[in-house]
């Protein structure tokens, strides 16, 4: 079982004046993966969201950080900003393999900026802000993920053995 955090990035769930039933989803999809340890609605501010990112990374030492909300186009939206500024490695094939799977069911997933990566030993994951974006997001990568953070903590083999 993996030590997860999940971050939800909106100014108005910040200041109490939306509920966060994205984070919601999120820890209720990744309950066969591990245990939510760390759960925080933060504003959409880059300072703010980089460090929460490194709390949760460095301090929690998790093994997966999720994030919903601010991977659009709005002068808010500094999800990815912020998480390229603190990841250590890009893991472009799941943003990308997300993004793949989405444009299937809409033409706007192509406006996502969405990225993935690796801080130390956390892997770091942006995901829409929406119940439905995160739902089908995370059914595309939630099969590989244990393989993945099964290499990243050095709990698996190698990824062409076997």
């Amino acid at each position: 079982m993996y030590k997860i955090g999940i971050v939800t990035m909106s100014d108005k769930g910040a200041r109490g004046e939306r509920e966060d039933t994205s984070g919601a989803a999120i820890k209720e999809l990744v309950a066969g993966l591990g245990r939510v340890e760390q759960y925080r609605v933060v504003p959409d501010d880059p300072e703010v969201i980089k460090n929460t990112l490194i709390e949760f990374a460095d301090q929690h030492a998790l093994d997966l950080i999720l994030t919903t909300g601010g991977t659009g186009l709005g002068p808010r939206d500094n999800t990815p900003e912020a998480t390229l500024a603190v990841i250590h490695r890009q893991v472009p094939g799941l943003a990308e393999a997300i993004r793949a799977e989405s444009l299937k069911k809409t033409p706007k997933a192509m406006l996502s900026r969405a990225i993935s990566g690796i801080r130390g030993k956390t892997l770091i994951i942006n995901l829409p802000g929406s119940v439905k974006g995160v739902r089908e997001c995370l059914e595309v990568v939630l099969p590989v993920l244990p393989h993945g953070l099964e290499i990243l903590t050095g709990r698996g083999g190698e990824c062409g053995s076997g």
